[in-house]
């Protein structure tokens, strides 16, 4: 089954051209079932590299997927049209009423900031608490999934004295997670961060369990089961040239940054880098809508209201 996205957003032609399926919602409305609701609560500058990068993952699997472009009510993008934003974004106090199935809240640049100096910090803490009684499964990116971390368990994200920058190996922790289904021992994942979040204070909060990880740059996926959310600090949705969109800005800007490791052939930036990642991105996100679909209710406005593992 394809994802339900207008015909007229970026994405459409993009993922079209790709192979994956696209529907439009005329077509997605002559069918009788119910798709699963998705919501992207987008918070990047770059908004449709963005929307691109995580309708390309969720749009891979057999269920039907209908997407929801939101952004902070009250935070203006100077990144992305006007147009783009009026067109086919709806702000959180629009939807707020509504339930979904599955949530995703990207990263933003903005690492630097104490959380509570965010501009949007407080409608993005009731987004969280929002999540609770809204969304049957919230799935937290990098600065996203810091913030839902912090808010919802006290663990801190820490400065780094450089940038965590390239291409990382990490253990597969937990093999037997559903979301883990099909994973390799290892995998190689992007990172690109200037934060960190600690093993030892993950270990320190119960109930929370580290599914993925790496040596050299730390926890990086965590399954946190009370709040029924998943945060993942790296960038499995990254494009083949997103770290060298990344690492050319800065070259030519005069900003003091390292060839992202392990991604060039020989760390050698004039090379043309490879993906090595696709293959577990596209997994591990098939496996969260998967696992959306065997335990969300049916009838969506269950959603906050049965609590009980559907699968049992």
């Amino acid at each position: 089954m394809p994802i339900k996205i207008p015909s007229d957003l970026p994405a459409y032609d993009v993922l079209t051209n790709e192979g994956v399926m696209v529907m439009s919602p005329d077509q997605a409305a002559r069918q009788d079932i119910r798709p699963l609701r998705i919501g992207l609560l987008n918070l990047m500058p770059k908004k449709i590299q963005t929307e691109n990068q995580f309708a390309r993952l969720i749009g891979a699997t057999p269920l039907q997927i209908d997407l929801t472009l939101i952004r902070m009510t009250e935070h203006q993008t100077r990144n992305t049209a006007a147009e783009h934003m009026e067109e086919f974004y709806r702000s959180f106090q629009e939807v707020k009423d509504q339930k979904f199935d599955g949530l995703l809240i990207t990263g933003a640049p903005i690492e630097h900031l104490p959380f509570e100096d965010v501009t949007y910090w407080q409608e993005l803490c009731e987004v969280f608490d929002w999540t609770q009684t809204n969304v049957h499964s919230t799935f937290g990116v990098c600065w996203g999934g810091m913030a839902m971390i912090n808010y919802f368990n006290g663990v801190r994200k820490h400065m780094l004295d450089h940038k965590a920058f390239g291409c990382f190996r990490h253990q597969n922790i937990t093999p037997t997670s559903p979301y883990l289904r099909g994973f390799s021992d290892d995998c190689v994942i992007p990172v690109s961060r200037w934060t960190e979040i600690r093993q030892d204070e993950v270990d320190g909060c119960p109930g929370l369990s580290t599914l993925l990880g790496s040596s050299e740059s730390g926890p990086c996926l965590i399954e946190d089961p009370a709040h029924r959310a998943l945060y993942i600090f790296n960038h499995f949705e990254y494009d083949s040239d997103t770290l060298k969109q990344e690492y050319d800005r800065d070259v030519a800007a005069g900003t003091e940054i390292n060839v992202p490791q392990n991604y060039y052939p020989d760390d050698d930036p004039s090379r043309e880098p490879q993906n090595r990642w696709r293959s577990h991105a596209h997994l591990l996100y098939g496996n969260w809508i998967n696992e959306i679909y065997e335990t969300t209710p049916y009838e969506i406005e269950r959603i906050g209201v049965d609590k009980t593992d559907l699968r049992a």
